[in-house]
């Protein structure tokens, strides 16, 4: 248990909780959405099966992908570069690409996407809820393991931050949201970082190891120059960043 007493890896905690906090705050608002279809009396059960949900996913996801890691016996070789690729390679590559391709269409999105498009596919009764929640759940999920396995690598850590997110996100839910709603470059700001991890986890998977302090002193910097920015421009009007779900929905989910 030496490695508790380690600075780097409470830095590491905090660096992915906080952005477990910041991406996940999606899902907690879709799940309220979906959630805010049903009659009052079952909001609050499909809320807490829909977050409950989103946890054991995130957590046997960890605990098989993890597992996947340590698989690096060859599986076969690739033919132009000459190099072995072991069931580890191939899920830090196709993690990679999954994170590059989800943080640059989540970006599209939010600044060029249809407003409320997705609204239009919310169905109601308490069965397809629950359902679309798991669907929901999965996806995000891919999402944030993916990320916790390229910024940390001890499952203890990974669980350990995927846990307390989820506990703020039941608890905090509606400030976390209103916050992000108010500063939506902390938002732009945490896909770039998906976008930066895609690359580390791309090049791991190529065996070109980037030190992981290097990844987190870019996340801070950044950090600071944007709490700079903030504090700079607190009276400047926001950028709308458009929704898939609508405004009034939105609303709706961040109250809940």
């Amino acid at each position: 248990m030496e490695w508790l007493a380690d600075p780097s890896v409470w830095i590491a905690f905090a660096t992915l909780t906080v952005l477990e906090l910041v991406l996940g705050i999606d899902n907690v608002i879709f799940i309220s959405i979906l959630a805010g279809k049903l009659p009052a009396e079952q909001q609050s059960k499909a809320r807490f099966i829909g977050l409950t949900m989103a946890l054991l996913f995130r957590v046997v996801l960890l605990f098989s992908l993890s597992w996947v890691m340590g698989l690096t016996a060859p599986l076969f070789t690739l033919p132009v570069v000459n190099q072995a690729v072991s069931g580890r390679d191939l899920i830090l590559i196709i993690g990679g690409l999954f994170l590059i391709a989800k943080s640059t269409h989540e970006i599209h999105g939010s600044l060029e996407g249809e407003e409320g498009h997705a609204s239009k596919k919310v169905y109601a009764s308490f069965t397809s809820v629950i359902i679309q929640i798991s669907l929901l759940d999965i996806v995000f999920s891919l999402d944030s393991v993916i990320t916790a396995i390229g910024m940390v690598d001890r499952v203890a850590i990974m669980i350990a931050a995927v846990i307390v997110s989820i506990i703020a996100m039941m608890l905090f839910a509606g400030s976390i949201g209103a916050f992000v709603q108010k500063h939506p470059t902390v938002k732009m700001l945490a896909l770039a970082f998906l976008l930066l991890i895609g690359v580390t986890l791309l090049a791991e998977g190529f065996h070109q190891k980037i030190p992981k302090g290097y990844i987190y002193f870019a996340m801070a910097f950044s950090v600071i120059v944007e709490l700079l920015n903030m504090r700079l421009r607190r009276k400047a009007e926001p950028v709308h960043l458009h929704n898939a779900y609508t405004d009034e929905d939105e609303a709706k989910a961040v109250q809940a």
